[in-house]
């Protein structure tokens, strides 16, 4: 069975499911009466945010961003959030560090425990999305440092290896984005919920905050991910440039070597050559063969086809 643990207060519970499991949802099946179809979604991750209205209490499936600096990869970890009048129930796969900090915060702490149950169960489901809100600006300011050190480093002769970089950039902003792109209509929703016995309606401002910073994420997000198109754009640019710059190098020290070639094969034949029997034959093949080369690099230089 996944971590179930609870933090009581005399105005409502908070049970945080950790790692969620058959058992876990079993748990919830016994003890509460939630659709079916809410419970198999807790089984199943989904990279769809979601709410879901009901007579007694609301379910809402959130997706944010981790960020694993080993792999410097940003995944997506999901919250189910269940809230009724008398509890809230959150279920998640423990990486989320602004929830697990405010829930031990809570067990260990009478002081945090008041601060965060001192309201009803409203407030308390405001924090916990405030903080995992506030949890994303940190891995929107290290994706904007990771992309302006590659800005500074394709133009001192790493394009090859920012080629890599750009591609994880690229991946960690789609990432990104699938978890905050369904954020906007689940905030919007839950402004509009006062109607409920539970949900009350001096919060909606607060709601609306969060929202807020949802819609200046996105915003940022919508930035950099046109800033790591024009960079990666910029970086293909001057591999090509600098591959142009190569094949044309070779091409020009095949048209020079032509000539000699086509001499030396003349030469070569065994048929009658003229100067074949004379002492100054071979330097005679060798003279004209560097002039035709000399020629042609003057010719290539005038035409600045070797600059």
């Amino acid at each position: 069975m996944g971590l179930i643990q609870k933090v009581i207060n005399k105005n409502f519970t908070w049970v945080n499911i950790t790692k969620p499991n058959t058992g876990s949802i079993e748990y919830l099946r016994q003890n509460y009466k939630f659709h079916p179809l809410d419970l198999e979604d807790c089984s199943n991750p989904t990279l769809r945010a979601k709410l879901d209205e009901y007579d007694d209490y609301l379910f809402i499936i959130l997706n944010f961003p981790v960020f694993n600096r080993k792999t410097r990869r940003i995944s997506l970890s999901e919250i189910d959030i269940f809230i009724g009048e008398n509890y809230l129930i959150t279920l998640s796969d423990g990486n989320l560090t602004p929830l697990n900090e405010i829930f031990e915060s809570c067990q260990l702490n009478n002081k945090n425990k008041e601060k965060y149950f001192n309201e009803d169960v409203t407030f308390l489901l405001y924090e916990i999305l405030n903080s995992l809100q506030k949890y994303c600006f940190p891995i929107v300011d290290h994706v904007s440092h990771d992309l302006r050190d590659i800005e500074k480093q394709i133009f001192d002769n790493r394009e090859k290896e920012m080629v890599r970089e750009i591609l994880i950039i690229k991946r960690n902003i789609v990432n990104y984005r699938k978890s905050i792109q369904s954020h906007k209509n689940v905030i919007r929703k839950l402004t509009k919920m006062s109607h409920k016995d539970f949900m009350k309606n001096e919060l909606n401002i607060y709601f609306a905050s969060i929202l807020d910073q949802t819609k200046e994420i996105w915003e940022i997000l919508e930035n950099l991910k046109e800033n790591i198109d024009a960079v990666h754009n910029t970086n293909e640019s001057l591999i090509s440039f600098k591959l142009n710059q190569v094949m044309k190098m070779l091409t020009l020290i095949t048209v020079i070597l032509l000539p000699a070639t086509l001499l030396a094969s003349i030469f070569g034949m065994n048929y009658l050559i003229p100067f074949q029997s004379q002492s100054f034959g071979f330097w005679f093949a060798i003279g004209v063969m560097v002039t035709f080369m000399i020629l042609l690099g003057v010719f290539f230089k005038k035409k600045k086809w070797m600059d």
